[in-house]
């Protein structure tokens, strides 16, 4: 019995033994999974610290630092990933949330909706930041931290399924964001370094801009299908705050003396008033963004139904979505590239361009020919607006350049509406070629347009032109004092042969 107790006294201590071997093991582990966890961090700490000062000298270089354009430049990559968050979620609810002919019907309805609003504030929100440029900082700010509550809003109308609270918020993110793009884009002078033209200037913003949304569009993707939908917008929340908190530091010089400081009363600016380059600029941007949403909606639903045979509808999805990302690079690349050319030339070129590769994609219209047009519609549209950018804040005093910018952003977010419906309602026909050579007629006529009216305005300016040199090289063989009354003999004026009657007047 005792020899028992015994036995089993030794068994138990070497368990006890064994518990405490495999203790001591597993801390031994947990320590060096700690000490591997926290290599890891530290690796990824000092490789991020690296790409974050890379990603410095890249955005501060050629003087960018001192005028403020890096940081603008930053602040345009932070609002784009935000930007990028909140169409993912958008997309998750919206469109693959829903069966093919419900889809169609709820973005038929989400453009409708967001369209007619739209069209009716836009042209408003240029004239009220023209009239608080002493602090631009501050409006900009504004529309981010705007944003960031129309997130909150929209997560929780999504977790209650709310669509007229999503639709509304999304409007709201929508107007906020066009008056971002508007304050922004007319700042842009302000921070011009003496050696980086306007073309290269946008085109770098554009670029990281890119980058940044790239970057944020897998993961938005991850965490939605990890997390659902909610918590992807209030990420999205997260990064327009932080990004209004950082807007704020941007260089005062960014402001500029409200129109009331200055002589004179700011004008109103229209349409009939741009001027001949803008105008003609914004109407070639004008077809490249109808072109832009025909083409996003009129596949996407081709796709959806099967009707583009190659891969399974989500693969295909993704590959054209890659297509795009890479041509809009490729556009801010060419427009650094190209910044010593005119932007009005390159503006019809890139029309040109759009029109070429319709006509060739309705011929052969393939999965392959499908990614190339997806490719060249994004390349299309940013190497557009880029140079129409450039254009306005040529052309355009800064007094009014806001409200110029609000009406050309209301015209381009109409034109991709119009097209995004033309879009919808082609791909009923359920045939890519047919609706790809509707698109090739459309942008034919308008290319056709434009060049006519182009060549017309300057023949005209050559005539004045001529006329002007004629009536300087005409011979003096009148007489100044045999002229007739309130008329003037060649070489003299009225002010020589007439006396002023207001010398007040202008």
């Amino acid at each position: 019995m005792a020899d028992g107790w015994e036995k089993a006294g030794e068994a138990s201590r070497r368990v006890g033994r064994g518990l405490l071997d495999a203790g001591r093991a597993t801390a031994r582990g947990a320590k060096a999974v700690g000490r591997g966890a926290r290599s890891v961090a530290e690796s990824t700490a000092r490789g991020t610290r690296r790409l974050g000062r890379a990603t410095r000298r890249l955005t501060h270089a050629k003087g960018a630092d001192r005028t403020g354009l890096g940081r603008l430049i930053e602040l345009g990559a932070a609002n784009s990933a935000a930007d990028a968050v909140v169409a993912v979620a958008l997309a998750s609810t919206v469109f693959f949330g829903l069966p093919v002919g419900e889809a169609r019907g709820s973005v038929a309805l989400y453009l409708v909706v967001t369209m007619i609003p739209f069209a009716l504030t836009a042209p408003f929100v240029g004239p009220i930041l023209d009239r608080f440029r002493s602090g631009r900082r501050f409006v900009m700010a504004g529309t981010l931290f705007g944003r960031g509550l129309l997130c909150f809003a929209m997560a929780a109308a999504v977790a209650s399924d709310d669509l007229l609270t999503l639709f509304a918020s999304a409007l709201g993110v929508l107007v906020l964001s066009k008056a971002y793009n508007v304050s922004r884009a007319a700042m842009m002078p302000a921070v011009l370094p003496a050696d980086i033209t306007l073309v290269s200037a946008n085109a770098r913003v554009a670029l990281f801009s890119l980058v940044a949304a790239g970057v944020a569009v897998p993961v938005a993707a991850g965490l939605t299908a990890w997390l659902g939908v909610p918590w992807t917008l209030r990420l999205a929340m997260v990064i327009f705050i932080m990004t209004g908190v950082y807007t704020v530091r941007l260089p005062r010089h960014v402001d500029s003396p409200d129109a009331d400081e200055e002589q004179g009363r700011p004008r109103w600016r229209t349409l009939l008033h741009m001027g001949p380059a803008v105008t003609e600029s914004m109407l070639a941007n004008v077809g490249i963004r109808f072109f832009s949403g025909f083409l996003l909606f009129f596949l996407l639903f081709l796709i959806q139904e099967n009707h583009l045979p190659g891969l399974p509808p989500m693969q295909t999805i993704a590959l054209l979505a890659a297509g795009a990302g890479a041509g809009g690079l490729l556009g801010a690349a060419v427009a650094n590239w190209a910044r010593n050319h005119s932007p009005q030339v390159i503006v019809l070129l890139t029309l040109f361009l759009a029109l070429t590769i319709t006509a060739t994609t309705a011929i052969v219209f393939t999965l392959w020919s499908a990614l190339v047009i997806a490719l060249v519609a994004a390349f299309t549209q940013e190497l557009g607006k880029l140079a129409l950018d450039a254009v306005v804040q040529r052309e355009i005093g800064e007094e009014i350049r806001s409200s110029t910018f609000g009406v050309v952003e209301a015209m381009l977010q109409l034109a991709w509406v119009v097209g995004g419906l033309a879009g919808l309602m082609m791909s009923l026909t359920q045939d890519g070629r047919a609706g790809l050579v509707t698109l090739a007629v459309v942008l034919g006529a308008g290319l056709v347009w434009l060049v006519v009216r182009r060549r017309t305005r300057i023949r005209r300016r050559e005539a004045r032109v001529r006329a002007a040199v004629s009536r300087a090289a005409a011979p003096e063989t009148a007489d100044p004092e045999t002229a007739p009354p309130g008329t003037a003999a060649p070489g003299t004026t009225l002010e020589t042969t007439k006396p002023l009657t207001n010398p007040q007047g202008p």
